[in-house]
């Protein structure tokens, strides 16, 4: 059944409503703290700012935390209430979504990490706009599939599985790049390394959102699409079927 056809507002239960939306509000909360994660990581790179990386790796634990407070809330509702169908879809998408939002706050991590070794090093700005160009991408990624999330929208979801294709291709590129400056340059391999770190941790970001879209069309449609290649996709068939 698709879930815009079981709208919450028909539970007997007005408190279980309550308790379906906190879960979507606090999810939709930490996936704004991982998105200023992601900002501030990159940021501290291409502004050379040690302080501002260092943030971003003491605040991956309250990453950590929003995590636990939402499985610890969805585990409640799933004891307490035992919700079927689209609500029980619903909790499990909360729970797995959750999960990607914590990986891409360890990945932001990993990237002002790396940050801060160039910063320390200061090895110059080769790779930046490498850095630059794909952290934009996924940085719009993430937003858009916390909006589909929020929206219960299957079309942007579907958009953004495809946009994954794109971000790795834009890694493999910036990848080919950052190896033709190493053999160019034997001095630069090790702030090419941590570069190469950094955009791995990106294109990992961009995955992660894909996991996200996802789990909204499971969501919304009861359909699992995370082994299905992007190009067998019927989007129309899958925004129809409900």
């Amino acid at each position: 059944m698709d879930i815009t056809s079981d709208i919450h507002s028909r539970h007997i239960s007005r408190q279980f409503n309550q308790e379906l939306e906190e879960l979507k509000t606090h999810l939709m909360a930490m996936g704004g703290l991982v998105e200023k994660q992601i900002q501030e990581a990159v940021a501290a790179l291409l502004e050379g700012d040690s302080d501002l990386a260092r943030r971003v790796v003491e605040n991956d634990r309250a990453v950590n935390d929003m995590q636990i407070k939402i499985d610890e809330e969805c585990t409640q509702v799933l004891a307490r209430r035992q919700p079927a169908a689209s609500d029980l879809r619903l909790v499990l998408a909360v729970i797995r979504a959750a999960s990607d939002l914590e990986r891409i706050g360890d990945e932001a991590s990993k990237i002002a990490r790396n940050a801060a070794d160039l910063i320390a090093a200061d090895n110059g700005t080769r790779g930046f706009v490498e850095v630059r160009m794909i952290s934009e991408h996924v940085r719009r990624m993430v937003r858009d599939a916390l909006t589909s999330f929020a929206r219960f929208d299957t079309e942007l979801a579907l958009k953004l599985v495809h946009e994954d294709e794109e971000v790795d291709e834009e890694y493999r590129s910036a990848m080919r790049s950052l190896m033709t400056f190493m053999m160019e340059d034997a001095r630069s391999i090790s702030p090419i390394l941590s570069l190469m770190w950094i955009l791995r941790a990106l294109e990992r970001i961009g995955d992660h959102a894909n996991n996200l879209a996802e789990y909204v069309v499971y969501l919304v449609k009861g359909l699992d699409i995370r082994h299905t290649d992007p190009e067998d996709l019927d989007e129309q068939a899958i925004t129809r079927k409900g």
